[in-house]
C-alpha cells in the first residue's frame, strides 16, 4: 500500500459545532476512494480540508509526504469539483476554462478543447455558461478539475445533475483516469457510483468516521 494522502486525527470546529472529529484514514495511490454519509456528515468539509480550502482546528493532512499548513499552504497537484462549481455566467465554457488555465500556465488551447470534448461538451460552442443546464455546468466543473492533468482528483457529488448518459460517460472517464495512474477521492449519495467505481469506502456520520471497511462490507 502506497499512501498518497494521510489524514491523522483531523478535527474541524466551527464555534460549538464539530464538523470533523479526529478523522484518521489513508488514501492510497492509484485507487478510487469513496466517502459516504448523510448531509452534514462531514464529507464536503473533509474534501475542502484536503484541498487546502479549509484549515483544520487540529490534526494533520499530509499529501505525498508534505504536511498542509507546514510544508505547503495548498497542494498544487489536485484537481477538484466541490459543491456547485463557480463560473462566469457571461462567458462560454471555453472562455471560462481559458481564464482558469491562465492562472498556472500549464496548458494551452488544444488541451482545453480536448478536455471539453472529453466531458461531452461542444468545444466550439459560444453558448454562455449562464444558459447552461445543471448537467452542462457539472460537465464543465469536471473539465475544470481534470484539464491540467493533476495527480489527485477530488469529486464531491460528481454525477449531480447528469442524465443517465452523462452518468455513464462520467463513470467511463473515472475508470480511464484511474488507468492513467490518478488517485481519486469521491463523495457521492449515488450507491451505484460507489459500488461500481470505488476500491474502498469510508463512511462518516456527524463528523465521525464510523466505518473503515471495503465497500462490500458497507450497507447503503
Amino acid at each position: 500500500m502506497e499512501p498518497m494522502i494521510e489524514i491523522s486525527n483531523a478535527t474541524k470546529k466551527y464555534k460549538e459545532t464539530t464538523a470533523l472529529n479526529k478523522i484518521s484514514l489513508i488514501i492510497e495511490k492509484n485507487k478510487i476512494t469513496g466517502l459516504i454519509g448523510r448531509n452534514g456528515s462531514g464529507k464536503t468539509v473533509l474534501l475542502k480540508c484536503i484541498c487546502g480550502l479549509v484549515s483544520l482546528t487540529s490534526g494533520s493532512i499530509t499529501i505525498q509526504g508534505k504536511k498542509l499548513g507546514a510544508d505547503i499552504e495548498k497542494p498544487d497537484n489536485i484537481g477538484a469539483i466541490i459543491e456547485n462549481p463557480g463560473f462566469l455566467n457571461e462567458f462560454s465554457g471555453y472562455k471560462n476554462l481559458e481564464f482558469l488555465a491562465s492562472i498556472h500556465h500549464k496548458i494551452g488551447k488544444k488541451d482545453i478543447l480536448k478536455t471539453l470534448e472529453l466531458v461531452g461538451l461542444d468545444s466550439k460552442s459560444k453558448k454562455k455558461v449562464g444558459k447552461y443546464s445543471l448537467g452542462m455546468k457539472q460537465r464543465l466543473g469536471i473539465a475544470q478539475a481534470v484539464m491540467e492533468n493533476p495527480e489527485i482528483l477530488i469529486f464531491d457529488e460528481p454525477t449531480n445533475g447528469l442524465d443517465n448518459n452523462g452518468v455513464k460517460e462520467f463513470r467511463k472517464l473515472i475508470l480511464q483516469l484511474k488507468s492513467e495512474g490518478k488517485t481519486i477521492v469521491m463523495a457521492s449519495h449515488n450507491a451505484s457510483d460507489i459500488e461500481m467505481l470505488c476500491d474502498i469506502v469510508y463512511e462518516l456520520d456527524g463528523g465521525i468516521l464510523i466505518n473503515t471497511n471495503p465497500k462490500n462490507n458497507i450497507s447503503f
